[in-house]
């Protein structure tokens, strides 16, 4: 199948245009004139120069592709200019939907969060869990209007749409959210820790790219959604595994969560004034979803795809290596 992906060159991609090389695909993959395209040509990938706002590079990249596999976003809990969120998650994704309508794609798989879900309810939650009443980042919301916006072209225009929600993944090359406590606890930035009984589901990245492949191969699927992730682990057990797989100590001190709030909120005013990251990756925005947290069940996945969910520990051993490797 010669398939069309944005992102590849991101996080999630890489385990992804792996995992396709792997069944025989053939990769037509978009990437900005910056990004790093060694992995791209690792397997093979053709490389259309461009951007989710380049109709041209969509339209030239899509033509002859059967499917359309969109991972391209900014997914970060803080930027200094914070319009790019709804700028590359809605417009960016509105873009990429027109596109592979116009091209006749067969199958276009839409990769979504969790976390746009909110906090329903019901923990821990379906496909079929109406969401909760709001998101708790810009990030979120971003990419839950996103998901609108593709599942009003299902409905009204036909687009053949396989949505795929991952929960907190985890994995080699991820320097966001989850990925940032491992580089925090490994390089000792962390003077004290919080929000330890906050509780969330987590993946492996080589399972998000399992149930893609799994996705684009499975027949009459369209119109389905499919939440990926199976572990639920409190952010104690989180960095207590991580501190036991790299053999580097955690911080003793614990902060009640009411203290872990107020210091966000202090960085995150920092941040927003000098236009630089807040220290240690603590935003308001990240704060807050941790400790809303989420427990999302993605067994429709292993009933429906036929995906069998790997264990987390090599995972985090994976994410470990590559940070030890690769973060000064």
């Amino acid at each position: 199948m010669k398939i069309f992906i944005t992102g590849g060159t991101g996080f999630i991609g890489g385990y992804v245009t792996r995992r396709l090389a792997q069944d025989g695909h053939e990769l037509v993959c978009l990437a900005r004139p910056t990004s790093q395209r060694g992995a791209l040509q690792a397997v093979g990938a053709q490389i259309v120069e461009g951007d989710v706002f380049d109709n041209e590079a969509l339209a030239q990249g899509m033509r002859g592709c059967q499917a359309v596999i969109h991972l391209a976003n900014v997914y970060s809990f803080w930027e200094k200019d914070p319009t790019v969120y709804r700028r590359v998650n809605v417009e960016g994704t509105r873009n990429v939907m027109l596109a592979a309508l116009e091209a006749g794609a067969q199958k276009v798989i839409h990769v979504s969060s969790a976390v746009i879900y909110g906090k329903p309810t019901v923990s821990p939650y379906t496909e079929d869990t109406p969401f909760g009443p709001e998101r708790f980042s810009a990030y979120a919301e971003s990419k839950y209007e996103g998901d609108r916006l593709v599942w009003d072209l299902h409905r009204q225009r036909g687009l053949p749409v396989v949505g795929i929600y991952p929960a907190a993944v985890i994995g080699a090359g991820d320097l966001k959210a989850s990925g940032m406590f491992v580089v925090n606890v490994l390089k000792h930035r962390l003077p004290a820790v919080g929000l330890k009984n906050s509780r969330i589901t987590f993946v492996p990245a080589r399972d998000v790219a399992e149930a893609i492949a799994l996705a684009l191969r499975a027949q009459y699927n369209v119109g389905e959604r499919y939440l990926i992730g199976k572990h639920t682990l409190c952010l104690e057990e989180y960095l207590k595994t991580v501190s036991e797989i790299s053999g580097e100590r955690l911080p003793l001190i614990w902060l009640p969560d009411g203290v872990v709030v107020g210091l966000a909120r202090a960085l995150t005013w920092l941040a927003d004034r000098t236009r630089r990251p807040p220290l240690w990756g603590m935003s308001n925005d990240q704060t807050r979803t941790f400790l809303e947290g989420f427990a999302c069940d993605g067994s429709k996945a292993e009933r429906e795809l036929g995906l069998t969910y790997s264990p987390l520990r090599p995972a985090f051993e994976e994410a470990v290596r590559w940070v030890r490797e690769h973060v000064k």
